[in-house]
């Protein structure tokens, strides 16, 4: 079952925000992320909030139904409108996610954009995501949300070998992802993420590389490679503990990482987050930069997340409580936080660090700054950027990139 909400304070039921979470929100970018809790299976490492078709079934009945899905969104971004009243930002990205949103049809997709255009506006030059089974799209889908303003798309790969797919219960067929790639070039689609995963029980060095020369011919501007990560109460985990598969490995991980790092540079792409690769600076995830830089967004669908101005917030989790509650009158909203300064300045070391750019060594304490030294003495930070006061990871620094993030924040 997918992961639990945290703990929080209550949600009001109107949704208000304390009124200094809007302040100054003029000199902030705001986003939207769209998440859409449907797949048509579940896979096997994947604890996101998704539901099948099976675990609805009597569980809220219509209001859980995808047919009416688009609607319930947009009646939450048309709470966000009210919520942040006369706000005056357009909004700069928008990103639909899952699940599989391509399981709804095209024209769900672009309603829900509209949406957002005709209540917030968006920006002349906004990017706007979706998400993307490769088998739940053709050439006519893909035109259709490109007409409808979508320009970016990332499709999930995985793997290009059919044992890999099958360990991790991905259903789509080796070669369907690069032929999406073409398929939304032909349909008009500026920039094309391809998301990786290496670490898989069962993969080799060899299978890896395949799967990286496969995205890469594909033609896509953007690659995300994430090391598998075991999740507890997942089928893969079952798997593991039940001794059918190996548990994956550390230094497997750290050694695919840097046979990504080889391959994908040698074809162009640069790292500009310690897992996402582009050929150019146009090609980054805008949407994803957002959260790493703390910005604004609104997180509409069950269990979405949202930040604005320091609240952080979350949606209930299960369709058919989000619809119930929008039903109502009343803000979908489980929980809520208040972060702290402290609270952000954390967040901001944590995010910012994983970046190219990296962060500020004026945002560390005493002993982060006593530990970033100790890491450039490692060679985990670069010399250069540190010289003119930002710890910036190197290709070392980035396969321990989350020891070096607990070290800098204390």
């Amino acid at each position: 079952m997918p992961s639990v909400l945290p703990d929080g304070e209550p949600m009001p039921e109107d949704g208000a925000l304390p009124a200094h979470a809007l302040q100054g929100a003029g000199e902030r970018p705001l986003g939207f992320y769209l998440h859409v809790p449907y797949c048509a299976t579940r896979c096997g490492y994947c604890d996101f909030n998704t539901y099948t078709a099976s675990e609805l079934r009597g569980a809220g009945g219509v209001l859980a139904s995808r047919d009416n899905y688009a609607g319930q969104v947009v009646e939450e971004i048309r709470l966000a409108r009210k919520v942040l009243g006369d706000d005056p930002r357009l909004v700069r990205t928008v990103f639909v996610g899952g699940g599989t949103p391509t399981l709804l049809d095209a024209g769900d997709l672009v309603t829900m954009l509209a949406a957002i255009r005709d209540e917030f506006g968006l920006a002349e030059d906004a990017e706007v995501t979706t998400e993307a089974n490769p088998e739940s799209v053709d050439p006519a889908y893909l035109a259709t949300l490109r007409e409808g303003g979508f320009n970016r798309i990332s499709f999930g790969m995985q793997s290009a070998r059919q044992h890999v797919l099958k360990v991790l219960d991905r259903t789509h067929t080796p070669g369907r992802p690069e032929a999406c790639v073409g398929e939304a070039r032909a349909a008009g689609f500026e920039h094309v993420n391809l998301d990786l995963i290496y670490g898989t029980p069962g993969e080799t060095d060899e299978d890896w590389r395949a799967s990286l020369d496969a995205a890469i011919g594909a033609g896509p501007d953007h690659v995300s490679a994430y090391a598998l990560i075991v999740e507890e109460g997942t089928q893969l985990a079952r798997r593991i503990r039940r001794g059918e598969i190996p548990m994956t490995d550390d230094d497997v991980h750290a050694d695919r990482y840097l046979i990504a790092e080889d391959v994908l540079s040698a074809a162009g792409f640069h790292w500009y987050e310690v897992s996402n690769w582009a050929t150019s600076d146009a090609g980054r995830c805008l949407h994803n930069e957002l959260y790493w830089r703390g910005a604004d967004w609104w997180g509409a669908g069950p269990g979405a997340h949202s930040h604005v101005g320091g609240v952080r917030w979350w949606n209930v989790k299960h369709p058919g409580a989000y619809a119930a509650a929008l039903g109502a009158g009343r803000s979908p909203g489980a929980g809520r936080e208040v972060l702290s300064d402290e609270d952000r300045r954390v967040e901001r070391v944590l995010l910012e660090l994983r970046l190219r750019e990296g962060v500020e060594l004026a945002l560390l304490k005493p002993a982060g700054l006593a530990a970033a030294e100790r890491a450039l003495s490692d060679g985990l930070l670069a010399a250069e950027p540190y010289a003119e006061g930002r710890a910036v990871l190197t290709l070392r620094g980035r396969l321990l990139a989350d020891a070096v993030v607990r070290d800098l924040v204390d």
